[in-house]
């Protein structure tokens, strides 16, 4: 009787352990400089193809821990969604917002995002405040938290699955704008072979984070953090802003 009382208490008290303890699936997409495929390519399955900003952050972060991980780069839809329906799942970098708090566990700040309007190359637009561009066409792209601002805010917005096609669409007049990041923005321009696309106004410095399901351990989410905290503290995250310029 004794041994079966203690068989069971160690089961209750190995159970959480198990839990924290699980891989972590963690996504990203092709957003460079933030997170990109070293190799070009649209996907990647391993973290060791993947580069960018917040990507080093993340993996800096995790090795500091001893959590078990998994990181692969897919588009934002699909990741997104894995990240707000699936338990030890997360996305980076991710915007933010007060509406999004609560669908997520967050760790971070892992870097920052100037949302800034570009117009097409060439142009002689003169934009003071986001409402001079009232009834013009922009580029977006789905579950994008950019995209939904817009969409919220009553801007018209032709959104795709991915953004790399929207500095295509904006050369070729098939858009009017394209609300991307101010350091961003230009990266995947020239990543298309589209040069000379024109900052015309920026708006909403934002934070961008981990973000975790929030059916995840807090005990994992506990242990991101305190990566984090290493990372500060040892110098890597400042280094790691300098090599990308920020």
């Amino acid at each position: 009787m004794l041994s079966l009382l203690l068989a069971a208490l160690v089961a209750m008290v190995s159970v959480p352990t198990a839990q924290a303890d699980e891989k972590l699936y963690l996504y990203t997409e092709n957003f460079p400089p933030y997170n990109m495929s070293a190799t070009g390519r649209a996907f990647e399955h391993k973290g060791n193809a993947i580069d960018g900003i917040c990507t080093e952050m993340v993996k800096a972060i995790l090795n500091n821990t001893d959590l078990e991980y998994v990181i692969k780069l897919r588009n934002w839809d699909y990741g997104y969604n894995r990240a707000l329906n699936k338990s030890n799942h997360g996305i980076f970098c991710t915007t933010y917002t007060e509406e999004r708090a609560p669908r997520f566990k967050w760790v971070g700040p892992l870097s920052r995002n100037l949302w800034t309007v570009f117009a097409p190359p060439g142009t002689d637009l003169q934009i003071d405040r986001l409402e001079d561009t009232r009834g013009m066409l922009f580029g977006g792209y789905r579950n994008d938290v950019k995209t939904e601002y817009l969409i919220e805010h009553g801007y018209e917005v032709s959104a795709l699955d991915s953004d790399d096609l929207n500095p295509k669409r904006l050369e070729l007049g098939q858009i009017d704008l394209w609300l991307a990041d101010r350091l961003g923005g230009p990266y995947v321009a020239s990543q298309q072979n589209v040069d000379g696309i024109e900052p015309v106004f920026s708006f909403n410095d934002t934070e961008l984070f981990l973000a975790i399901n929030p059916e995840t351990p807090e005990a994992t989410v506990e242990k991101l953090n305190a990566g984090l905290k290493k990372v500060h503290e040892s110098g890597m995250f400042e280094a790691i802003e300098t090599k990308y310029g920020l």
